[in-house]
């Protein structure tokens, strides 16, 4: 059985990378059987969406950029 501090883990790289089938299935079969878990997944989910609208704005040097007001906003109204 997975941990989950594994589980946690697999959240998080689940955003850097694919995450194998047999990590996948790890992860799914854990976050169905733990409320915590599954909480992290959802919160991890909307954070990752509201990070990626603020940061990749369009501009000249595709530098990522922040407004730390709007942000803050967008994540407490989701939580």
């Amino acid at each position: 059985m997975l941990t989950c501090k594994k589980a946690s883990e697999l959240i998080d790289l689940k955003l850097v990378r694919k995450l194998t089938v047999k990590e996948k299935v790890m992860l799914r079969t854990h976050t169905s059987a733990c409320d915590g878990c599954n909480a992290y997944l959802k919160q991890s989910k909307i954070l990752d969406d509201l990070l990626l609208k603020q940061t990749y704005i369009t501009n000249e040097t595709k530098v990522p950029q922040i407004t730390n007001d709007e942000l803050k906003k967008q994540i407490i109204s989701k939580l």
